[in-house]
C-alpha cells in the first residue's frame, strides 16, 4: 500500500492500486499513477504495442508533477497537452495510438481541499461516500450519447455492441478535449479510478459492496481486480483506490452545518450531471 499521509494539506490520502492483464489479453495496455497529488488511470489502444506505449507516455508525462501538495488546473491542462503530443508521435503499422485518461488530482481552493477530476474517454472515476457510489466522470462513448439522447435504455447499454466505442481519446486521431470538474472533498471520501475492464465487467452495486467491505485501499483495489477476473476478465483491468484521511479547511468551513447539508451545499454546480449515472 502507498501511504501518502506525509503529503499534508489540502487532502491527506491513503492509496492502493492494482492492475492485471486479464484472462484474454497478452499485453496490459493499462497504466496508472497513484502518487500524491495525482491518481490517474490510462487505457491504451492501437496496433501491436502502440496502446501500452500510449498509456505509458501519458502516465510518464504526469509523473513529473508527483510530489507537490496540490496542483492547479492550468498545470494539469499543460501536462495533458504535452502528453497528447507524445501519444500522437506513436504509431504502429500506420495505425494511430491512443489512450483514455481518468482520475483525480488534489487541488487547493481557498485553503479547502478539492478533487480536481479529469476525464477523456470511457475510463471512470467514482466517489464512494456515506454508503453511496456515484460516478463523477462522464463517459465519452457512443453508448453514453445514445443514453443522453434517450435512444438507448440503461438496461440495453450494458449489452449494446457499441459499448466499447469511444468518442474522445488522447491521440488515435481524436481532437476531443478533456472534461474537468472541481469536487469538494470530505474526510472519509473514497475515490475509485478504473479502466473499463473493471466497470464493464462488474456491476455498480458489487463495486459499492467491495468498497464498503474492504477498509484498506490496497485490499480494496486487489479485490476489485479479482472480482473483474471472476466476471470473465475479458480486458485489461486496473483500479486505483484513494481515501481522504484529512481535508484542509473542511472543519473550518463546515463545522456549524448539519452533515446532510454539507454535501448539498458544497456540491452545487461543480459537476455537470452529477448523480445521473452510477448512483447505487
Amino acid at each position: 500500500m502507498i501511504d501518502a499521509t506525509s503529503a499534508g494539506p489540502p487532502i491527506v490520502v491513503r492509496v492502493g492500486a492494482a492492475s492485471h492483464t486479464g484472462l484474454r489479453r497478452r499485453v496490459n495496455e493499462d497504466a496508472y499513477l497513484a502518487q500524491a497529488p495525482l491518481f490517474l488511470v490510462a487505457d491504451g489502444m492501437g496496433g501491436h504495442d502502440a496502446g501500452d506505449r500510449a498509456s505509458a507516455a501519458v502516465v510518464a508525462e504526469f509523473a513529473h508533477l508527483v510530489g507537490g501538495a496540490s496542483l492547479a488546473i492550468d498545470q494539469v491542462r499543460a501536462a495533458l497537452r504535452r502528453a497528447r503530443s507524445r501519444v500522437e508521435a506513436i504509431a504502429s503499422d500506420g495505425r494511430a495510438a491512443g489512450t483514455t485518461l481518468s482520475g483525480v488530482v488534489v487541488a487547493d481552493v481557498g485553503g479547502v481541499g478539492y478533487w480536481l477530476t479529469v476525464n477523456v474517454g470511457d475510463s471512470r472515476t467514482y466517489r464512494f461516500a456515506q454508503g453511496v457510489l456515484e460516478q463523477i466522470s462522464v463517459d465519452h462513448s457512443v453508448v453514453q450519447e445514445l443514453l443522453d439522447a434517450g435512444v438507448l435504455s440503461g438496461a440495453d447499454a450494458a449489452t449494446d455492441s457499441r459499448r466499447n466505442e469511444i468518442t474522445r481519446a488522447i491521440g488515435a486521431g481524436s481532437e476531443g478535449q478533456a472534461d474537468y470538474w472541481m469536487v469538494p472533498a470530505e474526510p472519509g471520501d473514497r475515490i475509485l479510478v478504473c479502466s473499463d475492464g473493471l466497470s464493464g465487467e462488474v456491476p455498480a452495486d458489487r463495486l459499492r459492496d467491495i468498497l464498503a467491505e474492504e477498509i484498506d485501499p490496497e485490499a480494496a483495489a486487489t479485490r476489485l481486480i479479482h472480482e473483474a477476473l471472476l466476471h470473465g476478465g475479458r480486458d485489461n483491468v486496473t483500479a486505483v483506490v484513494v481515501d481522504a484521511v484529512h481535508v484542509a479547511g473542511f472543519d473550518d468551513v463546515y463545522d456549524t452545518a448539519p452533515a446532510g447539508a454539507r454535501r448539498a451545499e458544497a456540491d452545487g454546480d461543480t459537476r455537470p450531471r452529477a448523480g445521473t449515472r452510477g448512483d447505487v
